[in-house]
């Protein structure tokens, strides 16, 4: 399923993209799309019936109506930092030897077309096209990648829009180049994890004013998915609803020779995760 949610920022309503591309109110079977209906199988069984019955869901009028982050009440966004060979080379990192964990606050994310704020002193805001994972079970201590997997929900693109400088030049963690406002674009959909049999199989791409800026592929993922997953359930309890960015391919600003391309107000980027649908944002001065 390809499950979304529609309407004016903080009030959204659920909604399910169908099979002939028709947008359906999903309003009237649940509340929300979120970690009590992903960690809730009967509630959506009962999603998945009435999406296949003709008829049962009103069909919306898609004109005009804006598309929001396709999670609600996210508990909270795990980053992997450095996990595509290709970018760790055009950084000139070496390969970890285990995840490199950050955080993003769930008030970072706005929607796939929002207007994405370039924050007040930037000087090196960079793009990241990501694959977002939705889990859907508690994770605690997995014992397998396979394991890992089968605590996923579904998939989704992620922006993890970055400052450079003040990730990396003003001391102590990554998180304050990572936490600006609007800093995580999300959606459009959530795609169930039936619909992805192979998360390692999943081409990325991100253009910057029409130039294609990255172009890769999940398989170039140094962790991947199922072992993130099942790592993480080390360090943290996972719950429903909580989201990780998963890394993202070679081509950011930062890897490009001097003068590094840089975002600025103005600029647009579009990104895209086979699949998972596409996304579109204008950048303003905050």
């Amino acid at each position: 399923m390809k499950l979304l949610r529609v309407g004016t920022a903080g009030a959204e309503r659920p909604a399910l993209l169908d099979e002939n591309g028709t947008l359906r109110d999903l309003s009237g079977i649940v509340t929300d799309i979120d970690g009590a209906l992903l960690g809730d199988d009967d509630a959506l069984a009962r999603v998945r019936a009435a999406a296949a019955a003709p008829g049962e869901l009103p069909a919306l009028d898609a004109e005009g109506l804006r598309v929001g982050p396709p999670l609600g009440r996210i508990g909270k966004i795990v980053c992997i930092g450095l996990n595509y060979h290709g970018h760790a080379a055009e950084t000139g990192a070496e390969i970890p030897g285990e995840p490199i964990l950050f955080f993003k606050a769930p008030d970072t994310v706005v929607g796939p077309e929002d207007t994405v704020l370039v924050p007040r002193g930037s000087e090196k805001m960079d793009w990241e096209v990501e694959l977002a994972v939705v889990i859907g079970r508690t994770a605690r201590y997995l014992d397998s990648a396979e394991e890992g997997l089968a605590h996923v929900a579904g998939y989704a693109v992620a922006h993890d829009v970055s400052e450079r400088a003040f990730q990396i030049e003003r001391g102590g963690t990554w998180d304050k180049g990572k936490n600006c406002e609007t800093f995580n674009p999300l959606g459009p959909w959530l795609v169930t994890a039936d619909e992805i049999p192979d998360p390692q199989t999943l081409p990325l791409k991100l253009w910057v004013n029409g130039e294609l800026k990255q172009d890769g592929t999940t398989a170039d993922q140094i962790f991947p998915v199922g072992e993130v997953v099942r790592y993480l359930s080390h360090f943290m309890t996972l719950y429903p609803g909580d989201v990780i960015n998963t890394g993202t391919p070679a081509g950011v600003a930062m890897g490009h020779p001097e003068p590094k391309p840089y975002l600025r107000a103005g600029d647009v980027v579009e990104l895209e995760v086979a699949g998972l649908g596409r996304q579109r944002q204008e950048l303003k001065g905050a």
